[in-house]
C-alpha cells in the first residue's frame, strides 16, 4: 500500500535579516502613503510611529511578501511541486532578526510509469442486424408521424390525449402544462394517467394522484406523490409515413430505400463503436490505475470531491429541482464519494504522465474546431464564444479535455483487445 507520508513535506525555512528590514519598510512605506494621523501632513508620520501602530497589519504584509516568495523558491529547489495550501507554523518575526517559519504542505506525487501498452481489455467490433436497422427505421417514421384529431369520444388505449395539466398538491414550483400529448396505454406514459383518463372525453376535467416511481428520470418528480387537474381537449391519433422510396428521399440525400437502410447501418455502427470503445477505454484507465500503487495529495481528492457534488448539484437543477431546497449531508456526501474521487485523480495524473512521455498534446486546430462546435451548437457567434472561454479557464479545459481523450484514444489503439461483450 502506498504510504502518504510519502507525499507530505517540512520545511524549515529562514529569510536573511537584511531581507525582512527590506520588507518591512516597503510595508511601512506603504502605509505611510494611505493613513492620516494628526498632527502630521500626510505621507510624513514617522516611521517609528507607523511601526508602533500598525504593528499588525506591517507583520502581515511582510509575511505575505516573504513567506510564499522563500517556501516557493526553497520547494524548487529540492524539485518539489506544492500541492494545495501550505500550513505555515512556528513564526518568528522580529526587525534586526531574520524570519523563520516552518512550512507543511503535500507533494505532487513521484512514481515510474509502468508498461501500459499492451493492457488486455475486452472489446469486438459491434454486428449490427436487420432487426437493429428496422427498428431505426420505425423510430425515424416515429419522428415523423402526423396526429389527426379525431371527432370528440371516449378516450381508449391507443389514442393520444391532448390535455392541459395542473399539479394542485406535492410538487413545488407547481407543474403547470397548458398542452401535453400522452398515449393511452403507451409504454412511456405512467399507468396512472392512462387509468384516470382512460374513458374521458374532450371537454371532460378529471382529478387524480400519481406517484413516481423512486427511480423517475425526472428528479424533482422521483419518489412524490403529485395531485393534478387534468382537462382532456382533443382525441387523436397517430399516423406514420409508409416506408419506402418516397420516405428515403424525403429524409435526405438518398435515392431509395436501400441506400437509406445502408446508411442507417453504417450510422449504427458508428455509434456503438464509439460506445464499446468508451466502455474498453473506461476498464483500460481501471485497470491502468489498478497496476499503479501511489499515495494522492488529499488537496487533489477535495478537490475532485467538490467537483463532483456540482455537477450533481447542476443536474438536479437542470431537472428542475429546487437545489436550495435539498436536504444535503455534505459529510456523508463527501465521504461516499471519496473512493471514485481517489480514483478519477490517479487516473488524470497517470495520463498526464503518459501524455507527457508520448508527446501527446492537443493543436490549435483542435482547439479551434471544438470552440466551433460549441458554437454552432449555442448558436452564437464563434468569436463571441471565444471570448467568453477566454476571460475564465475555458480554453485550457478544452485543451485538457482533448489531450486526455487522445490519450485514451492511443491506449486503446497499443491495448490488448480480447473478445467481450
Amino acid at each position: 500500500m502506498a504510504d502518504p507520508a510519502e507525499i507530505k513535506k517540512k520545511l524549515e525555512i529562514s529569510v536573511p535579516a537584511e531581507e525582512v528590514r527590506e520588507a518591512t519598510e516597503r510595508a511601512v512605506a506603504k502605509i505611510q502613503k494611505r493613513v492620516q494621523l494628526r498632527g502630521f501632513r500626510p505621507g510624513k508620520a514617522p516611521a517609528s510611529l507607523i511601526q508602533r501602530l500598525y504593528a499588525d497589519e506591517i507583520r502581515h504584509e511582510v509575511l505575505n511578501e516573504l513567506v510564499p516568495k522563500h517556501l516557493f523558491r526553497r520547494a524548487e529547489q529540492e524539485g518539489l511541486v506544492i500541492v494545495g495550501s501550505p500550513e505555515v507554523s512556528q513564526v518568528h518575526y522580529q526587525l534586526g532578526d531574520p524570519l523563520r517559519f516552518t512550512a507543511e504542505f503535500e507533494i505532487q506525487p513521484q512514481f515510474e510509469l509502468l508498461d501500459y501498452k499492451g493492457i488486455a481489455v475486452p472489446y469486438r467490433d459491434p454486428e449490427i442486424t436487420d432487426e437493429d436497422v428496422a427498428q431505426r427505421l420505425e423510430q425515424l417514421r416515429e419522428q415523423r408521424a402526423e396526429f389527426v384529431t379525431l371527432e370528440p369520444r371516449p378516450l381508449a388505449d391507443g389514442d393520444y390525449a391532448v390535455v392541459s395539466l395542473e399539479s394542485l398538491a406535492g410538487v413545488s414550483p407547481p407543474i403547470k402544462q397548458h398542452e401535453v400529448t400522452l398515449e393511452i396505454g403507451g409504454r412511456d406514459t405512467l399507468e396512472a394517467f392512462s387509468a384516470n383518463l382512460r374513458g374521458a372525453t374532450p371537454g371532460e376535467e378529471r382529478q387524480f394522484e400519481v406517484h413516481y416511481p423512486e427511480d423517475y428520470a425526472q428528479r424533482r418528480l422521483a419518489g412524490k406523490k403529485v395531485r393534478f387537474r387534468a382537462l382532456v381537449k382533443a382525441v387523436r391519433r397517430k399516423e406514420l409515413p409508409e416506408l419506402n422510396d418516397e420516405f428515403a428521399r424525403d429524409l435526405g440525400d438518398y435515392l431509395n430505400l436501400e441506400e437509406l437502410r445502408e446508411a442507417v447501418r453504417r450510422s449504427l455502427f458508428l455509434e456503438r463503436q464509439a460506445e464499446a470503445r468508451r466502455a474498453a477505454q473506461e476498464k483500460l484507465v481501471d485497470k491502468l490505475v489498478d497496476m499503479h500503487d501511489f499515495p494522492v495529495p488529499e488537496a487533489y481528492i477535495e478537490r475532485q470531491i467538490e467537483h463532483d457534488i456540482e455537477t450533481y448539484l447542476r443536474e438536479l437543477a437542470a431537472d428542475g429541482v429546487d437545489v436550495s431546497k435539498v436536504q444535503f449531508d455534505w459529510t456523508q456526501a463527501k465521504a461516499a464519494r471519496r473512493p471514485r474521487a481517489i480514483h478519477d485523480v490517479k487516473a488524470s495524473l497517470l495520463l498526464e504522465k503518459i501524455a507527457d512521455r508520448e508527446g501527446i498534446y492537443a493543436t490549435q486546430d483542435e482547439v479551434d474546431r471544438e470552440v466551433q462546435r460549441i458554437a454552432r451548437q449555442q448558436r452564437e457567434p464563434v468569436a463571441a464564444v471565444r471570448a467568453r472561454l477566454e476571460e475564465g479557464d475555458g480554453l485550457r479545459r478544452i485543451a485538457s479535455r482533448i489531450r486526455t481523450e487522445k490519450t485514451l484514444a492511443f491506449l486503446f489503439e497499443h491495448a490488448t483487445k480480447i473478445a467481450g461483450e
